[in-house]
């Protein structure tokens, strides 16, 4: 498709949204789906509405249970989870503030944030019902140790529910860059995407495959369900909108 012929593309289809969960219409201005088929009302993007059904569908009851979101934008998941849910947390990564450490007035949906290292938390065992990561695990450089703390601090019964681009599809995962000594090793052309709270953007890591699932339940012993939805009817289409779900399995009462 040229130029010309992208910049004259409309699409358009009516339906529910499950990110405002309102009758909506589901627009586009281009054909890659992902970034361009938006909410008239809440604009969201695939990726938002898949998250929110599956929370919506699994965890029923999220508003009242204990969740940590690690890195939150201005999305529409991140503004209901943070206005919703009472017992709601967000974190993000900051190397000149203290781990642990609260930060008020944040311009963004959450007003405040502890400030944490995804890979060295300083939350308790068993703290949170669910852990709820977007686009972040392909911006970590231990993604082992992030999800052996995310399984942590999930109570027995938990789960954590994340989306993370499987650009790498059937293909194995491979890494983009390192860090070694505190410095940044580049394996392949550096690639950024956009950050909620630095106009540097965020390094991308690693580029994921399926065998992303095996990867996170060999280090965290968390049982994985990776969902693919296609369903034009609630704006979830196009490309790289899976949500893996891992269960913490709660301790048999023997």
């Amino acid at each position: 498709m040229s130029d010309a012929e992208s910049h004259a593309y409309h699409f358009e289809r009516a339906g529910f949204c499950p990110a405002c969960e309102r009758d909506t219409v589901f627009r586009a201005n281009g054909p890659y789906f992902r970034n361009t088929l938006r909410c008239a009302l809440c604009n969201s993007v695939p990726r938002n509405r898949a998250m929110m059904n599956a929370l919506s569908r699994y965890y029923p009851q999220w508003r009242s249970l204990s969740i940590h979101e690690s890195s939150p934008g201005w999305d529409i998941v991140s503004q209901r989870l943070a206005k919703e849910c009472a017992n709601y947390v967000a974190s993000q990564f900051a190397r000149d503030k203290e781990p642990g450490s609260v930060v008020e007035g944040a311009k963004l949906p959450c007003k405040r944030y502890i400030v944490e290292d995804l890979e060295n938390q300083t939350f308790r065992d068993g703290q949170f019902d669910l852990v709820i990561t977007q686009d972040v695990f392909e911006h970590i450089f231990r993604p082992d140790l992030a999800i052996q703390e995310i399984a942590r601090t999930l109570r027995p019964g938990g789960a954590t529910l994340l989306t993370v681009p499987i650009v790498m599809r059937s293909n194995p995962s491979r890494r983009r860059a390192r860090s070694s000594d505190g410095k940044i090793v580049n394996i392949l052309e550096p690639q950024f995407h956009g950050n909620p709270v630095s106009s540097d953007g965020s390094l991308v890591t690693v580029d994921w495959g399926y065998d992303i699932c095996a990867y996170l339940h060999h280090h965290s012993g968390l049982s994985f369900l990776l969902l693919k939805v296609e369903d034009m009817s609630k704006g979830i289409a196009g490309d790289l909108t899976e949500v893996l779900i891992g269960t913490k399995r709660p301790i048999p009462d023997l």
